[in-house]
């Protein structure tokens, strides 16, 4: 962690819109001895329950999912623009065939907690669970969402986790 300083999630200057939603972040979850990672541009972050959040969703399928169900604390890491290439190979491949860490070029860290991030980030959110919750076709006022998104009626399940501390590289702009 000796390139990265501790903010505060209000100290954040990213636009989360774009943070998540264009550059893309990296769910990492486990332990030393066993993590993985996705892809993700889906979440948000928020106050919820007077403590600061994000959400991300994760489909069953997903061996990342089954590294969140099992541990307490993961983290979202964000990148440059020169890591898209990694982000592309982690979105696209699975863990459970291939070394994803090795392929993409990373190097993994872990924080206080133990949740796996990884060097090459340049912002992490290390983030304890609070809830989780299966999304299910009666609950979705939009319908077109579910057209869309739920096609092979494989939802995601949301996880809303408390953002126990954040990141950021040294010496680097949030922007």
């Amino acid at each position: 962690m000796s390139d990265f300083i501790k903010i505060k999630p209000e100290e954040i200057s990213d636009n989360p819109f774009k943070l998540i939603g264009k550059d893309w972040g990296l769910v990492t979850a486990g332990t030393a001895d066993s993590f993985n990672t996705m892809t993700i541009s889906w979440g948000g972050v928020g106050i919820i329950w007077n403590k600061p959040v994000a959400y991300t969703f994760i489909r069953p399928q997903r061996y990342t999912y089954e590294f969140l169900e099992e541990n307490g604390y993961f983290t979202i890491g964000f990148f440059d623009e020169s890591c898209r290439g990694a982000l592309s190979l982690c979105g696209s491949k699975s863990g459970r065939d291939i070394d994803k860490v090795a392929q993409a070029g990373l190097t993994p860290a872990f924080s206080d907690e133990g949740a796996p991030y990884f060097e090459q980030a340049r912002l992490v959110l290390v983030c304890k669970k609070l809830y989780a919750q299966d999304l299910n076709r009666e609950s979705v006022i939009d319908g077109d969402a579910v057209l869309k998104n739920y096609g092979e009626n494989d939802w995601h399940r949301m996880y809303v986790s408390e953002i126990v501390s954040v990141l950021k590289r040294a010496g680097k702009s949030a922007q």
